[in-house]
């Protein structure tokens, strides 16, 4: 059974910093993209960032881009984002996800994404 377990999130204040980790297990994903989505209370799950199964390729939401970091290493099935110079309007639960198995495109699109964790609450108060 595939699971993806995130971790990391917490209470901060504005322009603080803090790290998500995910760790996915039950397959190996060395051979798919992986990604950050975020759900803000009331809102739509939306796209954050996405990184390749090399690590070497990423794609960010413009609303992070500058701010936000994934890194994953090479066919590792965790990945980790750096959240720094939080906003408030960065207040959400947190998702990792992963593409199906072999699907090694970035994308930013919701639906491209097979497995889901159950998410990391991300509290920035101002």
């Amino acid at each position: 059974q595939v699971q993806l377990v995130e971790s990391g999130g917490g209470i901060v204040q504005a322009g603080d910093s803090l790290k998500l980790s995910c760790t996915a297990s039950g397959h190996t994903f060395r051979n798919s993209a992986m990604g950050w989505f975020r759900q803000a209370l009331g809102k739509e799950r939306e796209f954050v960032a996405t990184i390749s199964w090399t690590g070497t390729a990423s794609y960010y939401a413009g609303s992070v881009k500058g701010r936000f970091f994934i890194t994953r290493e090479y066919g590792s099935n965790t990945v980790q984002l750096q959240m720094n110079s939080l906003k408030p309007e960065d207040t959400a639960v947190y998702y990792c996800a992963a593409r199906a198995i072999g699907n090694m495109g970035i994308t930013e699109n919701l639906g491209g994404y097979e497995y889901w964790g159950q998410g990391t609450q991300v509290t920035v108060s101002s």
